[in-house]
């Protein structure tokens, strides 16, 4: 008798395909709650506060695709993943919705047998120097020791950028981000480099936040964004429409505190948005007022921006990038209809 002898990387692949065949939506529903892989650890995005309670910008997302399938934005369980593991976490089905300061690169939508929802952060990597080194630009940094993280796309960022501007720097490797901490603010580098969103939350833990300053210059595009399994259309565009939904009800001015009001609209956008006209939820999967529960129980896209990461919180984002279309930022989503 012949024996044949299946490839490791055939026999993964059908068992993810027969994984996602058996309906994200339906097995979410069925143990009760989403299962979000999260980092855990940069505040502004996904971190528990003092209290125990899940915080941040990754974390709300998350809680509104909760609110989108069950009208209830704590049945989220919140996983907490590293680097090296986020794909793997997602791909065996350890989690339904990997929200975790991810960049959206060719390479991981094409070979990781992951799908990509969207953009739900604008971002670009940069440098942090403190204060003492005199340093106002990243053009200064020739000869620098840098803290890079190893498995993200820093490392080939910076080797770039210093090769493209004829400068020399000294790699000095991590594996995790608490780990580059403590090694630049015992100053055993000089340079920390990873997104300029992730060097803000990181500044705020460290022993004197002010005495470090984020260089100017920013070195790439980063658009940072959930992701799911390849494989399952329906639940890729729930987890897509629910980033959509709270970017199109920021651009209608529809909030948590006014989107009772809002019912009352006669807006067509507005009546469609909240599941007055139409049955586009039931064309997800979902109720009708998913956009409602989502709006009302977690609210708009700008309002989890700023109480995470905005300019009145411990990071002080301006929107920048990361403000409406309509405003001069990138957030354009596709319409409601």
């Amino acid at each position: 008798m012949k024996r044949f002898l299946v490839p490791l990387a055939a026999v993964l692949t059908l068992a993810l395909a027969c994984a996602a065949s058996a309906g994200t939506l339906d097995d979410v529903k069925n143990k009760g709650f989403v299962s979000a892989g999260v980092s855990g650890k940069v505040p502004g995005f996904s971190a528990p506060d003092q209290d125990g309670v899940w915080r941040g910008l990754d974390v709300d997302f998350c809680r509104a695709v909760a609110a989108a399938v069950f009208g209830d934005p704590d049945k989220v369980k919140f996983v907490p993943v590293t680097t090296k593991e986020r794909f793997t976490a997602l791909q065996t089905g350890e989690i339904d919705v990997l929200s975790r300061n991810t960049t959206w690169s060719l390479e991981r939508d094409a070979a990781q047998g992951i799908d990509f929802a969207g953009v739900l952060f604008y971002d670009g990597q940069g440098f942090m120097v403190s204060k003492k080194l005199g340093v106002k630009s990243a053009r200064e940094l020739d000869g620098a020791s840098i803290c890079i993280q190893i498995g993200t796309t820093t490392e080939m960022n910076v080797s770039d950028y210093f090769a493209a501007h004829g400068m020399t720097f000294k790699p000095v490797v991590f594996e995790s981000a608490d780990e580059a901490t403590v090694i630049y603010d015992t100053g055993r580098a000089d340079v920390y480099t990873t997104d300029a969103s992730g060097l803000a939350a990181r500044r705020t833990t460290m022993s004197n936040p002010d005495e470090h300053i984020i260089l100017p210059e920013i070195i790439s595009k980063e658009p940072l964004g959930p992701a799911v399994r390849q494989g399952d259309s329906q639940w890729s565009d729930i987890v897509r429409w629910t980033l959509f939904a709270l970017i199109n009800a920021e651009e209608l001015g529809v909030t948590s505190a006014n989107v009772d009001e809002m019912l009352k609209s006669e807006n067509p956008a507005v009546k469609r948005l909240l599941g007055l006209d139409g049955n586009l939820g039931e064309q997800l999967g979902l109720t009708n007022q998913w956009a409602y529960n989502v709006v009302k129980l977690v609210g708009n896209y700008g309002e989890i921006y700023d109480r995470n990461v905005g300019p009145a919180t411990p990071l002080k984002l301006e929107r920048g990038l990361n403000a409406l279309w309509t405003n001069g930022g990138l957030l354009y989503a596709p319409p409601v209809r």
